[in-house]
């Protein structure tokens, strides 16, 4: 799209439209636009070639509509809820508050949200926005989820994680358990059901456990908690399947590694929680009473643990 055409498409006041090829500008340095040259017909004679901007693997991925788009997860980070808290991290650090969105707010990250349908459903949005780009990495897991009959997400949310898996797995009998507020009206079919509930009172029986980007949420002792729970749901021949990140600060990819720790601070002053190493997350499960593990890097920041009895 050239400039003109943008300029129309935006429709800003004529005061404001010296600053879009500045943003433009910072934009395609950062990766997000590539500048490139195009024919322009503007109704003469000829042609003449104009500056024009064009989408990147990284800006396609905030086009809305398209089956791998991410822009509801960064729709949800940029509300101003957590943008006021992100501002009161100063005020957090010092003060008694357990998370910066108590400092902010007066109240936790999750009784924000349970208390604001608009930024629930915007939550569930993004949750279901990343299963969507985590699926891209579950086609190389085929063998985590062969041979097993049943299988109970916790914390599911909508199912995107869920339907996905079915479609690949057709025969397996799908759960998907989250509190009652968020799956009342889901309607489920012949293989995938939604059932309300606390994971931290109990989980339905199942050969498998998934826990995609939940225990990040939580400190030590609640992951201790959703993970007896887990290992009671599940038989001795049964496992938990864990989707989170590992911090391992020796990978060669420093970027990765720094995603990784921003995320952790993220954490931290949003949820009073953490992203762990492989120590850390080996010290969870042995309290939690599970005896073997496995890691697999999977996509991006992303690992897959399973975990046995």
């Amino acid at each position: 799209m050239t400039l003109p055409h943008l300029l129309s498409a935006l429709n800003l006041p004529p005061s404001k439209t010296w600053v879009v090829p500045r943003f433009m500008r910072f934009l395609a340095h950062n990766g997000l636009f590539t500048i490139v040259r195009v024919h322009d017909d503007n109704g003469e004679e000829e042609e003449k070639e104009k500056e024009a901007y064009a989408l990147t693997p990284a800006s396609e991925l905030l086009v809305e509509g398209t089956k791998y788009c991410f822009f509801p997860v960064i729709k949800s980070t940029l509300v101003h809820e957590t943008i006021d808290a992100t501002l009161r991290i100063g005020d957090w650090i010092r003060g008694e508050e357990l998370s910066v969105f108590d400092t902010a707010h007066g109240v936790s990250f999750w009784d924000l949200i349970h208390n604001n349908p608009e930024l629930m459903i915007a939550f569930n949005e993004s949750m279901a926005s990343d299963s969507q780009i985590v699926s891209l990495a579950l086609r190389d897991c085929n063998s985590v989820f062969e041979g097993v009959e049943s299988v109970v997400d916790v914390g599911g949310g909508n199912g995107a994680t869920g339907k996905i898996i079915c479609e690949a797995f057709p025969q397996l009998q799908y759960i998907v358990l989250d509190l009652p507020s968020v799956v009342s009206n889901l309607t489920g079919n012949a293989n995938l059901n939604y059932v309300g509930g606390d994971m931290f009172v109990s989980i339905p029986q199942a050969h498998a456990v998934l826990l995609k980007w939940v225990l990040h949420d939580w400190n030590d002792g609640d992951c201790i908690k959703i993970l007896k729970n887990c290992k009671k749901s599940i038989s001795q021949k049964g496992k938990v399947i864990i989707i989170d990140t590992v911090i391992n600060n020796e990978e060669q990819d420093d970027e990765m590694t720094s995603v990784k720790l921003l995320f952790d601070i993220n954490m931290a002053a949003t949820l009073s929680a953490k992203e762990r190493n492989e120590k850390e997350w080996k010290q969870l499960f042995v309290e939690a009473g599970f005896t073997n593990y496995k890691i697999y890097p999977i996509f991006g920041f992303r690992s897959l643990i399973e975990l046995y009895v």
